[in-house]
């Protein structure tokens, strides 16, 4: 009775097959390696039978494992995840092109697209909300936003969150493809105009001030991406850059990857909600990446012949940063093999991760 033999169900046995096959994609399919490893195997250590008293699992009060996913399930990790961001990102499409903004927003309707349709599948309205932010393809947003407002489903959101980032390649090239044309395809886009270093360092505050104002409570997300961003492009702080890109946002992703997914207990997650959180996942990438191409359709029915947007960058409005806007550009290749669109899907790319921010924030703000 004290070893794990003895306690092993078919639950624990079928979520750590789950836990060898995302180890396997990451390793031989290359498929996003830094997510899908520490998740594939936080899904193993969490599903190990235990026999209780032991003090080690993650459901035990006092435990490490439990210790460290407080860091989780009260917020702390997301916003040092997205300090690493905004101190690795590069707004200089954003700020050349402030048009690409609208992409990034009308991605977000995979967000509420998928609220409403939590609604409808019976969640209540704060689980609809934390399942909703799933279509942000933002994983730190998803589990700080399952933290204030369904813990108990956190599990299935991080592990749905994170698989569907991965397979952003996978779900949004048939839709790219079926709503557009091969003419469309084969826009080419001006090159962006060159961006001043004034522009760089104003544009973390000015963004900063915005948005707060706006969303106050999408501040402990917003407010350390814009800073991320003003120590990478200050010029002034190298070492505090470094220390955000490489020791924490590394040992965060780390953490957060082990400990979120250690919560996924057969118990808790081989329930019919689970499915539902996975399919209404799957959804919300869809409905976004048909939001962010058919805005960019209706967008170039006001622009002249020569300023036209490529619909193919309409999927980069999602958060999945850079692999949507490489999404992009390598379906564009397919038809064109001079046409690069990464610069460009960069611009709707960023602007995905300061939506999926707001949206968050909106989220916390009617349903916290």
């Amino acid at each position: 009775m004290y070893t794990g033999f003895a306690n092993v169900t078919i639950g624990h046995i079928l979520m750590i097959l789950i836990g060898l096959v995302f180890i396997y994609l990451a390793i031989t399919k290359d498929w996003e390696p830094m997510l899908l490893v520490p998740i594939g195997f936080g899904i193993i250590i969490g599903n190990i039978p235990l026999f209780p008293g032991l003090q080690v699992g993650v459901y035990e009060e006092g435990s490490v494992l439990n210790i460290l996913y407080q860091g989780v399930r009260q917020g702390w990790y997301p916003p040092l995840i997205f300090l690493g961001i905004g101190a690795m990102t590069d707004f200089s499409a954003l700020i050349s092109n402030p048009k690409l903004l609208l992409i990034g927003a009308a991605a977000q309707f995979g967000i509420f697209g998928a609220y409403m349709a939590a609604l409808a599948l019976g969640f209540g309205a704060a689980e609809a909300g934390a399942i909703g932010i799933i279509g942000g393809a933002d994983g730190p947003t998803a589990i700080f936003l399952a933290g204030r407002l369904a813990p108990d489903l956190m599990g299935a959101i991080a592990v749905s969150a994170y698989s569907y980032m991965a397979l952003v390649p996978v779900i949004q090239p048939p839709v790219m493809k079926l709503l557009t044309t091969e003419k469309e395809r084969r826009i080419k886009m001006k090159a962006p105009r060159a961006v001043s270093p004034t522009e760089k360092k104003l544009f973390p505050i000015v963004g900063f001030l915005l948005t707060a104002f706006i969303v106050p409570s999408g501040i402990p997300l917003l407010g350390m991406l814009f800073f991320g961003n003003l120590i990478k492009e200050s010029g002034v702080t190298k070492r505090l850059d470094t220390t955000a890109i490489v020791p924490i946002i590394y040992f965060i992703t780390i953490i957060i990857g082990i400990t979120v997914v250690c919560y996924t207990h057969s118990d808790k997650v081989l329930q019919w909600s689970s499915v539902k959180i996975f399919i209404l996942g799957a959804f919300s990438f869809v409905v976004a990446t048909f939001a962010g191409v058919l805005f960019v359709k209706f967008f170039n029915l006001f622009l002249k012949e020569g300023n036209k947007i490529n619909p193919l960058i309409g999927n980069a409005g999602v958060s999945a940063v850079p692999d949507a806007a490489r999404v992009s550009n390598n379906v564009g290749l397919e038809y064109d093999k001079t046409n690069f669109l990464l610069m460009h899907a960069m611009g709707p790319n960023v602007a995905g991760v300061i939506g999926s921010a707001v949206a968050a924030g909106i989220l916390l703000a009617f349903l916290g």
